[in-house]
């Protein structure tokens, strides 16, 4: 699936706790009893073309899940790079590694991000306004075999 044997991925840092007031609801395409969101104070672009983020889940009873992540729009992969703790710090995942992206329901938001916001096809946001500027309109740009 990598179509760039010489890519390598750049320096990650962990991006400050969430806070409510940078939270950005976004809609997965389908129906679910959680909400989604993305911290927009955690979005960038790195040199290495991947978009990374921390995603928000929260389930109707109140429970919350809260993931650092990053998405290659030139692959179709996605990657969890830590769990976040309620008290806002990171746990790095001790297995982190490169995936595809699915449309089953554990990968529905990050599919969600990667072909109705984030990425134009194979190509990553220009930068972090524009991500942010993405974030905030849903396009619908499935590759047939994710719907």
């Amino acid at each position: 699936m990598d179509t760039d044997s010489d890519w390598k991925e750049g320096e990650v840092a962990l991006p400050p706790a969430v806070e409510e007031a940078r939270l950005r609801a976004f809609d997965t395409g389908t129906p679910s009893p959680n909400l989604f969101f993305v911290d927009e104070g955690s979005v960038s672009i790195g040199e290495d073309g991947v978009v990374r983020y921390t995603l928000v889940a929260r389930a109707a009873g109140g429970a919350e899940n809260v993931t650092f992540e990053g998405i290659r729009c030139a692959t179709g992969e996605r990657r969890i790079y830590a769990s976040g703790r309620p008290d806002g710090s990171w746990v790095a995942m001790k297995k982190s590694e490169w995936q595809a992206i699915g449309g089953n329901a554990y990968n529905r938001p990050r599919a969600a991000l990667a072909w109705d916001y984030l990425c134009d096809g194979l190509a990553a946001p220009r930068n972090r306004d524009h991500a942010l500027q993405l974030l905030k309109q849903r396009r619908s740009h499935y590759p047939s075999e994710v719907r």
